[in-house]
Order: C-alpha cells, then structure tokens, then sequence
C-alpha cells in the first residue's frame, strides 16, 4: 500500500490524503505567506499560534520574546499595559508549548487510530508488522487499508506510542490467519507452554477442577496464579495432553503430620515416600530413640504443579460429649478412676464450609450446630488415697543408664534373613544394674527359651514390661516392685549377639513399640 511522507507545509489542511500529497509534491512550491501590511495585533498572532500555523507560529513567539526583551532594555518605548498584554501572551505560548505539541491523528479507512508527534512513527510500525508478518505467513504481506493523517494539537501525554500504532496493525495481521495466533499458559509466572487451540485448553482445565468436585462443592479454583496469554509465532507447540501431563506433574513440598499409637519412625517415613534419613533431616530436633503420641513431624508432600482448591458445604451429625461428675472415693489411689454411672452422648447436626486442596482437607469453618439430642451426666469415682512407692505412674523411664539403641521395633535383617523384632536392644555394659521402668508386680523371674534370664513386670494398668538376656535376676515372682528399682544384672544369655537389655511393652499380650511409652 501507499504510505505517505511528510506532506510540509499541506499538513495544516484538516485532512491530507494520498491524492493530495502526490498533487502537492507535483506542483510548484508556492511562495511563503505574504507579510501583512499592517503590524498584527498580539491577540491576533496568538490566536494563530493556537490554530496551529506551525513554524511560522513559533517565529512569531519569537518576536514576543524580542519585543518584551527591547522593552525591558529600554531600546523600545512599551506602556505597561501593552508590557502586561506582552508578558501574558508570551507566557501562555509558553505554557502551551511545553504541555502540548503539534500532532498527527492517524486514521485508516475513516478511523482514528492514534496520534503521533511524527508520520514516521506510523511507517516503523508499519516495517515492523510487515516485515514479520512475511516472516510467519512464507510470503509478502502488507498492511491494507487507507492512511490518512490530520494535524492536530495534542497534550503531549495523550500522544500514542509506536508499540499502541503496531499493535493495531497486528490485529489485521491477526485477522488474516488464525494460525498465527497460539495460547500460552504461565503459573505463578512461570510459562508452562503453548498450545493451539484455546477451547481444548479450557475444556481440560475445567476437567482438572471437575476430579475434586462432588455435589456439596460451591466454589472450585486454582491456587496458584494461571495466566493464559495469545502469543505468535512459536516455535514449539505443546498438545493439549502434554499442557495436562505438565499442570498435573509432581512438586515436592512439606506438610505435617501428628503421631498416633503404634507409629515407628520407618512407618512414618514408608507412608509418605521417603526414607528415614530424609525424614529426620526434615526433623533435625527429632529422636531417633523416642517418639511419642501426639509429636508432630515435618513430611514430604507431593504437589502438582497447579492445584485445586474446593470449597463444599456440608451437613453432618456428631456427637455431644456427655458432662463427668467426679465423686471422691478414699479406697481408691490418687490418679486412679471408675465409673459409676456411664451417661449417654447427645448428637447435634453441624452445617460447616469445608476447604480441600487437591481432595485434603486444609480447613473446616462451621457455620451453625443445632442440638438435636442432650446428652445425659456421667458419674465417676476419683481416689484420694496416697499411692504405695510400688504403684504404677502411668509412664516408663529407660530401663538402663543409656539410651543408645541397638537394635529397633520391628522388622530387620538378622544374619542375612528377615527378622521380627518385638522390642528394643538397648546398649548396656556387662553387669549394669537393670531397672523397672515403672512401678508394677514381678510375673515371671527366670530363664525364658530365647530371652535367657528374663523379667517380667506387670504393671497397675495391665501393661506388662519384659527385660531379658540379663546375666543375672535380683526379683522373684510376686514382688512389688517401683519405678527404678534394680531388677536384674545385663548380661548376653539366651539368643544374643552381644550384651544389651532386650526391653519389650506389650499391651493385652501384644509387642508394641517401646518408643512411643519410654520418657
């Protein structure tokens, strides 16, 4: 197409097609405005200043300029008010020159679609969407439509950069093909990839919402930050399986976890995909030899790359706890209870909002509870009595003077086979003093198969403590027995690979882990 340059002095017609440029250039250059005969008024050279005459304006600010100069130098003979009329006219040109400047309204085919201080702005648009519109297209393009140009005075902060005049030009180039056009989707500012077809895209986004949304949900969104742009020429396109595989691709992240009976550190870690060095560097205050109910640990999550975030409103029914009213009863030890009378639980309907990200529960906010059952009074009966040094505490100390375990709960390797271990191996010197980790009676005393010397313990609460492979026993069945008394003699008797204590708990004839009862 036809680009116009600079038209000079014909750019103070209104509008200055092509036609008009190729007529101008071709006929003579017309000599510059006649001098008028009689000095023009200051207002009248203002207001021609402000209709826009161009350089021919500026000249004439010029002169204001002299003028109030050979004023104030004496050299012209100026009253004060002609002074004042003077230095207001040349203050407003002033002004008007450093606010606005002299502009071109860009219109293609009857539309305004920009100004610009300069046409060349227009023609390096113009280049610049041409020359990569062949590039992607294999052939020449260029733009179409009919430029035109109409001189105007503009602010100059209202004037159009040439990225705003190119990214109109792009839109036709948009328009031509489709194909050139592609999505690209970003997470968190960070660009996953491209795809072509943006209604596959959405549609397969809606399916990653829709894996988490049940019939309670009533919101569902990303949690992180999706962006999905229109981009050109790109050189690798992703389909939009590959988008899915990529949004739904595993990150590594942390949450945590709340110990519960029977819990090893190596379940801990097997749970949740990772070893037990892993787990206890995410733990370093962690240890190793005690873990008790209701720690709480750092574990590894598994994160996708975009995760779901719903919202559902649920209803459900619990129960209310039934209120205890504790009755004193001085036959009974301090610490130790028995109901008297078992009330029955109430049962309330709870209304809750419930947050899940990725189908976990992150957040439960309740809403309303209405009570739909009381519930009745529990009676308990609390002793008072002062306990006997041999009455049980309810908790265990170590059974020796070290904490350095050889041997773990569980399954292991022993001598090239696997092995259940039903207790802990602790270190132990030949002779050491073996002591009841708490207060109970002495159920067996003697040599015990594989064990060698063993000592069994039972304690107030029914939980019975094993010591064995001692090298000699300083208890006999039936007798009373506290909470770091001496019981036994470490030793290496019975199927042992060296000295140590073998230190069982078993809880209604089942081995547990000592770990989560040794203070």
């Amino acid at each position: 197409m036809n680009k116009p340059q600079d038209p000079g002095w014909t750019a103070r017609l209104p509008v200055v097609g092509q036609d008009q440029i190729k007529a101008a250039r071709q006929a003579p250059t017309p000599p510059p405005p006649a001098q008028p005969e009689a000095p023009l008024s200051k207002g009248q050279e203002l207001r021609l200043y402000l209709k826009g005459a161009g350089e021919w304006g500026r000249i004439h600010l010029r002169r204001w300029a002299h003028l109030l100069h050979g004023a104030s130098a004496g050299t012209l003979a100026v009253g004060p008010v002609s002074f004042l009329l003077v230095a207001g006219a040349l203050g407003t040109a002033l002004t008007l020159t450093t606010l606005y400047s002299t502009s071109y309204a860009v219109i293609v085919d009857g539309r305004e679609v920009g100004v610009v201080a300069d046409q060349s702005v227009v023609d390096q648009a113009i280049r610049t969407v041409e020359s990569r519109g062949s590039e992607l297209l294999g052939y020449q393009y260029q733009v179409e439509g009919n430029i035109d140009y109409s001189f105007a005075l503009t602010l100059k902060s209202d004037l159009s950069r040439e990225q705003d005049i190119r990214d109109y030009f792009y839109s036709q180039l948009n328009e031509v093909s489709d194909q050139l056009r592609a999505f690209q989707v970003t997470v968190n500012g960070r660009v996953v990839g491209v795809v072509k077809d943006e209604t596959e895209l959405e549609a397969m986004l809606d399916s990653i919402k829709a894996e988490y949304v049940t019939d309670s949900t009533v919101d569902a969104d990303f949690v992180e930050e999706l962006s999905i742009s229109p981009v050109y020429a790109v050189d690798d396109l992703m389909t939009v399986n590959d988008m899915e595989e990529a949004l739904k691709a595993n990150t590594t992240g942390e949450t945590t976890y709340t110990v519960v009976k029977g819990d090893t550190y190596n379940g801990i870690a097997y749970r949740n995909d990772m070893s037990l060095s892993d787990l206890m560097a995410l733990n370093p205050d962690a240890n190793i030899n005690r873990l008790m109910v209701g720690d709480v640990l750092n574990v590894k999550e598994i994160i996708p790359t975009l995760s779901v975030q719903t919202t559902e409103h649920v209803t459900y029914t619990e129960p209310i706890q039934c209120p205890v009213e504790e009755v004193a009863d001085s036959s009974m030890y301090k610490g130790d209870s028995k109901i008297l009378t078992q009330g029955e639980e109430g049962e309330a309907r709870v209304e809750a909002d419930i947050t899940y990200i990725n189908g976990r529960e992150r957040e439960r906010d309740v809403t309303g509870t209405t009570t739909l059952r009381e519930p009745t009074t529990t009676v308990k009966a609390v002793g008072t009595k002062e306990k006997p040094k041999t009455a049980s505490k309810g908790y265990f100390n170590w059974p020796t003077s070290s904490r350095r375990i050889n041997s773990y709960f569980g399954g292991r390797n022993l001598w090239g086979r696997y092995d259940y271990h039903s207790g802990l191996d602790i270190h132990a010197t030949y002779g050491e003093g073996i002591k009841a980790a708490d207060g109970g009676t002495v159920t067996r005393a003697g040599w015990h198969n594989s064990y060698g010397y063993l000592v069994v313990i039972k304690h107030d609460n029914g939980i019975e403590t094993y010591y064995a492979h001692n090298s000699s026993l300083v208890v006999s069945v039936g007798e009373k027995v506290y909470q770091g008394q001496v019981i036994a003699r470490a030793g290496s008797t019975g199927n042992s690979s060296g000295v140590h204590c073998h230190f069982e708990v078993r809880v209604r004839g089942s081995a547990v882990n000592p770990l989560n009862y040794l203070r």
